[in-house]
């Protein structure tokens, strides 16, 4: 059985973590009988300390899972803009029919409670589009909750009214219907695993329109920064691209400096960015316009003008790591080092080393 365990996506939204709180409790339901493991995932990355460390997912991995469990909050009846941002994104998904038959099953953090059915509709609508096999909570465990106060349940799926005071949110009622409602998830997603094989290949990379994508995500590719020595903007050896780039834009260095010293973290992540995009638009020019070449991003190696103290580097990078796989999904995923520098070339903040296998 163990060899045979469901995979089991728990897919959330979280804004003060009141959804997070529920997953882990989803979670912790669909482990319970060890018939499925669980995987938590955030639809975007969370500044926010309690969410932080959790792994971004990507459209194109929703396919390799037996079951989905969807949450977000609860935005003025409807799902987060979070949440509805992600499911845009899955329309090559749709018109392949790769989620057909696949189970799913919705929870929120309702706020005052307001709106939680119509919220909860607006998800099962959108998942039945994608012919997803809706696994309902009903009335399991509503007998043990305590009738004295509020709760979030709903046969829909459980919800949690987080912003009711005095009150411990989730409560323990409400914790246990999340409990029951992963432990019924996990039984539907066994008796169905292996009628909807995974569809590992979705989207045919060869025809993907990168310049739709681009403007699609509102990313703007800068010119290729200019070579200011005897080297060049990039390498290829044989189907392997080198790329080097620091944070230059407009012509010049941008937040410039040290962090700690002349620049936050913030200035830096920003400088991260604009370093990253020169690495993409030198790797554009390298495949000459047609990022459809691409294969796989190898290799990023971050490095930046820090302190001799500082310690965070990783999150840092995690911008340009995580610009790279929201243009090129799966094959955006790399191996990855970053280190500190006492100094860097023309006084830029950060540099980002690459190298990108293509056509």
């Amino acid at each position: 059985m163990a060899q045979n365990k469901s995979k089991i996506l728990v897919l959330i939204h979280s804004d003060n973590g009141g959804t997070y709180e529920l997953a882990k409790e989803i979670a912790k339901g669909i482990e319970s009988e060890n018939t499925a493991v669980s995987y938590i995932k955030l639809v975007k990355s969370s500044q926010n300390p309690l969410l932080k460390d959790l792994p971004v997912a990507t459209v194109d991995e929703l396919t390799g899972y037996d079951g989905i469990a969807f949450g977000s909050p609860v935005y003025f009846g409807n799902i987060s803009t979070g949440m509805s941002e992600f499911l845009s994104k899955t329309v090559q998904l749709w018109t392949a029919h790769a989620l057909e038959g696949v189970p799913a099953t919705v929870f929120m953090s309702a706020g005052s409670g307001a709106g939680k059915e119509l919220a909860l509709q607006a998800f099962w609508n959108t998942l039945a589009v994608h012919g997803m096999v809706l696994v309902s909570n009903g009335i399991r465990g509503t007998e043990e909750l305590n009738k004295a106060i509020p709760q979030g349940n709903s046969v829909l799926g459980v919800t949690s009214m987080a912003s009711l005071k005095d009150v411990e949110r989730p409560t323990k009622g409400e914790r246990h219907l999340a409990e029951l409602q992963g432990k019924n998830f996990a039984k539907v997603t066994l008796a169905l695993q292996g009628t909807h094989p995974p569809k590992t290949t979705v989207l045919h990379e060869h025809h993907v329109n990168f310049n739709d994508v681009l403007k699609q995500k509102n990313i703007v590719l800068p010119q290729v920064p200019k070579p200011a020595g005897n080297y060049q903007p990039f390498v290829r050896s044989g189907n392997l691209v080198f790329i080097n780039q620091v944070a230059l834009k407009d012509g010049k260095i941008f937040n410039a400096g040290k962090l700690g010293v002349d620049v936050n973290e913030q200035q830096v992540k920003e400088a991260t960015k604009v370093t990253m995009l020169n690495v993409l638009s030198v790797l554009n020019e390298a495949v000459g316009g047609n990022l459809g070449k691409v294969k796989q991003c190898v290799q990023l190696t971050g490095i930046f003008n820090t302190k001799d103290d500082y310690t965070q580097h990783a999150n840092l990078m995690n911008v340009a790591s995580d610009l790279t796989v929201e243009i090129f999904g799966e094959k955006g995923k790399h191996a990855r080092a970053t280190l500190g520098a006492s100094s860097i070339p023309v006084n830029s903040s950060v540099e980002i080393q690459a190298i990108f296998e293509v056509e």
